[in-house]
């Protein structure tokens, strides 16, 4: 079981890590840091704050005994420094929050963490250790088998102010940093440290929907999310050219006929929300084009957009899949990835009208 820097944890609940958030000592992992402080502020929860290292395969296998002891210990020194930077950043952090090193693949390392925690947050760049590869295989593998929703906070997304959220509990910390040429490096970041601002982030919550039960799934949990942040919901279908291969779009119908289809089924989709959330204000919007170029311009306007970890080819399945790099690598917003799971309420979606 994971270890904490300070105390041996006791027996694992399902909240006991709260929302954990990997670092690795880079600018982009003190992003991440500031947007899961802020999300475990604002839901109550406890913050986790995980680094991990191992040694190289090739690097092991050159070595005796000895130097691969002496190995591990420079690499666990390097990674007591990051968790070191990371408690002075979140000096000023009013909530409960944990560090934890451990030595293991990064991925394994927060899969199993995310047993036991409601929300793992990544960045998706920084000096190698789970941001290093994020492009890579661990942007499949976290979200894919995460037993918890996974937010990954991209290389663009801003720390400004007007990104700031609150609840009725007060401030929470956010980090004065800028996406602009000249932007402070990590240690000016961790010298200004986290600090309380009281700014409401009216944006919408976004779920990118494709028809699929994991596409609903996601709905489900993006209405909660929208509701908590007392904002909108956007439901958005993307509407490829009628020349791609889409299976659940007949070929002899044409743009027009498309969209009117897609937009009465979207509609039910939102009586079918409001039925289980009467407060929440729903919008819905078939957009012509692939759904990863939909996706990348819906996260400049949301401050989060929730996805399932699979669908049929549109907004889940372009990010495990191929895509998913230029996804990442394009979003300017956090993006959140829905784990597969049962929710019986997906049961009664066909009583609201036709389904996607």
């Amino acid at each position: 079981m994971p270890q904490q820097d300070t105390e041996t944890p006791g027996p694992a609940t399902p909240s006991k890590y709260g929302v954990i958030v990997g670092v690795d000592g880079s600018e982009q992992s003190l992003r991440a840091a500031h947007w899961a402080a802020a999300e475990a502020y604002r839901r109550e929860l406890p913050l986790s704050v995980v680094t991990a290292y191992s040694i190289p395969a090739f690097a092991a296998s050159s070595m005796d005994g000895g130097y691969a002891m002496m190995d591990d210990s420079s690499l666990r020194a390097g990674a007591d420094r990051v968790i070191d930077e990371a408690k002075e950043f979140l000096r000023d952090y009013p909530g409960e929050v944990s560090y934890y090193v451990e030595s293991g693949d990064p991925t394994a390392v927060l899969l199993e963490y995310s047993e036991a925690a409601e929300m793992l947050v990544v960045g998706s760049r920084g000096r190698g250790g789970f941001f290093g590869r994020l492009l890579g295989s661990v942007s499949s593998a976290l979200p894919a088998h995460a037993k918890c929703p996974t937010v990954l906070v991209p290389l663009k997304f801003s720390t400004k102010e007007e990104n700031a959220v609150t609840t009725a509990t007060g401030a929470i910390p956010i980090v004065a940093a800028t996406d602009q040429p000249g932007a402070p490096a990590p240690g000016s970041l961790i010298e200004e440290g986290a600090h309380p601002i009281r700014t409401k982030d009216k944006r919408p919550v976004v779920a990118g929907v494709d028809g699929s039960d994991y596409g609903r799934v996601a709905a489900l949990v993006a209405a909660q999310e929208a509701s908590e942040r007392e904002t909108t919901l956007r439901l958005v279908c993307a509407l490829p050219p009628l020349g791609s291969t889409l299976v659940w779009i007949p070929t002899h119908i044409d743009d027009t006929d498309a969209v009117k289809e897609l937009q009465e089924k979207l509609e039910a989709g939102k009586l079918w929300l409001n039925d289980h959330y009467p407060e929440l204000n729903i919008d819905a919007e078939v957009i012509d084009g692939t759904a990863v170029d939909v996706l990348v311009e819906e996260t400049r306007g949301a401050q989060l957009t929730v996805l399932g970890t699979r669908g049929r080819g549109g907004f889940a399945g372009m990010l495990l899949g191929s895509t998913s790099q230029g996804v990442l690598q394009h979003a300017e917003g956090p993006l959140m990835v829905v784990p597969e799971e049962d929710d019986e309420r997906i049961e009664n979606r066909a009583d609201f009208g036709p389904v996607l």
